[in-house]
């Protein structure tokens, strides 16, 4: 069990006069990371994730030194009800994201599709797939996404993201947790209109596009912060659900998963290299549009909240 004073702490990126930097939240309190721990390179969420073997032994000692309340603590502080949170990470060297990785889900686009529910890859001997996001198509805690003009039939969903804290190449499943620093909450924004060319034969391998259907300015809203991963426990028994306008959309929980995180990142190290600050996205439930025949609209908020990690929103316009 994790230690209360190690729960107390978020890891976070803030808007501040000299640009975005690392923080702790603590309580309803935000402490710059790197002033509070006296190392200038964890100004930055990455640079902290970067030196995550040892960084995090050094942000559990820069809680403790806050005091048993950090609204009572000496160090330079400023209210979290007053500061800008941006998206925990800045521009990662890569967003991966699970593919059709919840069964219902899966049921839900192939009935879209008219066809039978697939089965249970396992079975078959398939692997996680996953697909790529632009690091620089990540959108800020209550960000505005611009959808008008480019989709009419613009999708959510809510996705539980685990943020990579140490170097993985060949990791099997039984260590693949080791390498995660913490987790955060995505809101994986698809256009489904935008997924397959026009004037290209359906038969064809080149009918898809992945890119135009997932990786837009503002596809990848992320944060509030990230949790570290010993403060989660286990990254497949976390509730989840996403809202539109207030009606909820999405219920479900990770237990629901396919493929597992550890699975997950068990495929995507095989020959490649995981960084530290990498994103992996986990798939998402029943529940998204494309399955109920209804698209987000200028105006819409959707708000998405994860059970130990919390909530984030953003308006479309």
């Amino acid at each position: 069990m994790a230690s209360k004073q190690h729960a107390g702490y978020k890891l976070a990126t803030y808007r501040s006069k000299n640009g975005p930097r690392a923080a702790l939240v603590v309580e309803d309190r935000v402490f710059d990371a790197a002033v509070l721990i006296g190392n200038a390179a964890y100004a930055s969420v990455i640079g902290i994730l970067a030196d995550w073997r040892f960084a995090e032994a050094s942000l559990q000692k820069a809680v403790a030194r806050t005091g048993k309340s950090a609204a009572k603590s000496r160090a330079k502080s400023q209210p979290l009800a007053k500061t800008k949170l941006l998206a925990p990470v800045q521009f990662p060297s890569a967003i991966y994201c699970a593919g059709a990785n919840y069964a219902d889900h899966a049921a839900e686009m192939a009935a879209r599709d008219g066809r039978p529910p697939p089965p249970d890859p396992h079975g078959q001997g398939v692997k996680a797939w996953h697909f790529l996001k632009a690091p620089r198509a990540i959108a800020d805690p209550r960000a505005t996404v611009k959808i008008s003009g480019y989709s009419k039939q613009m999708d959510w969903e809510v996705e539980l993201a685990a943020v990579i804290g140490r170097k993985a190449k060949n990791v099997p499943q039984d260590k693949a947790l080791r390498f995660v620093a913490g987790y955060t909450i995505a809101n994986d924004l698809s256009a489904r209109d935008r997924g397959r060319r026009a004037n290209v034969p359906e038969a064809s391998p080149f009918r898809w596009d992945w890119t135009k259907h997932k990786t837009f300015d503002g596809s990848c809203p992320l944060g509030p912060w990230i949790v570290p991963a010993s403060d989660i426990g286990d990254p497949q028994k976390l509730k989840l659900r996403l809202w539109v306008n207030g009606v909820l959309k999405q219920d479900s929980n990770t237990s629901e998963m396919i493929f597992t995180l550890a699975e997950q990142i068990e495929q995507l190290s095989a020959g490649m290299t995981l960084h530290p600050g990498d994103i992996i996205l986990t798939g998402t439930p029943a529940g998204v549009g494309a399955g109920r025949g209804e698209f987000l609209k200028a105006g819409d908020v959707v708000k998405l909240w994860i059970e130990k990690i919390g909530e984030i929103e953003n308006r479309m316009v």
